[in-house]
């Protein structure tokens, strides 16, 4: 199969799996894993394509980002807004900084790590579903900055492939009273500088593996992921907002599941 085709699956999957908590790195793994890609390219690959899902963000929210942004000068609100996403940020960008190397060459390369997370966020995705305190917060950019802290702490577990980085921010924020749309803006609103930081390092750090070829495998990626994304996106509020968390809670489960038997069986 040509590297181009593999950049579109995994462009796909990127897509699909950034904004819905069931782990975008962990499906982007397992992916690789299945299709046969042992180049250490393709783990930088994972990490780099998902700005392009970001972008969708971007775009979807331009105007409330933007506005927010214009109104920095004059308005403690925007600035409160800012401020939150800024505290939620740092700490998965020093634990990402500290761990870099162990999460890239260790679990990165550990499928079964990852099966195992998908099942276990899983159950953790049915049982917050149930048990969450009623929700008081319902607006994503009015967040007190302790709750945006503990969202930011929240997403630290999300250096463990298959555990999820919107899972972990959602959960987070619904343990704190936020309302589960609000929780889901949120967590789309704090990937932006999570994965520009991730781009950004690992871009620097996989640079001598950058080469026209590879950029032109990202492009492919970056695209795909990007056009896929800006569906999901939607989508993804719509089920939040009517269904909850338990969908995806079942689907990391089978997900997590049919990854180890194929595993164990060593179908892949």
């Amino acid at each position: 199969m040509p590297d181009w085709i593999h950049a579109v699956i995994l462009g796909v999957v990127e897509g699909l799996t950034e904004f819905i908590p069931v782990s975008s790195t962990g499906m982007l793994l397992l992916t690789k894993k299945a299709l046969g890609l042992t180049d250490p390219f393709w783990n930088t690959f994972a990490v780099l394509i998902q700005l392009g899902a970001i972008l969708a963000v971007v775009v979807l929210y331009f105007q409330k980002l933007w506005g927010a942004v214009v109104r920095l000068p004059s308005d403690p609100q925007a600035r409160r807004f800012a401020l939150s996403i800024i505290v939620a940020f740092l700490p998965s960008a020093l634990v990402g900084l500290l761990l870099h190397d162990f999460i890239k060459q260790v679990l990165f390369d550990t499928p079964m790590v990852q099966c195992v997370s998908l099942i276990v966020g899983g159950i953790v995705l049915l049982f917050i579903d149930k048990v969450a305190p009623p929700p008081r917060r319902n607006d994503p950019m009015k967040l007190p900055i302790l709750t945006a802290l503990g969202i930011g702490v929240a997403q630290c577990f999300a250096i463990v492939p298959g555990t999820s980085r919107s899972g972990s921010t959602i959960v987070g924020s619904m343990l704190m009273g936020v309302d589960k749309r609000a929780a889901a803006e949120f967590s789309f609103f704090l990937a932006i500088p999570t994965m520009v930081g991730a781009f950004v390092l690992d871009a620097w750090e996989s640079r001598d593996q950058l080469a026209a070829a590879n950029l032109e495998l990202l492009a492919i990626g970056f695209v795909t992921s990007f056009v896929v994304a800006m569906v999901v996106i939607r989508a993804m509020l719509a089920i939040v907002t009517r269904r909850g968390l338990a969908p995806f809670g079942w689907l990391r489960i089978v997900i997590g599941a049919i990854g180890i038997a194929a595993l164990t069986s060593g179908l892949i």
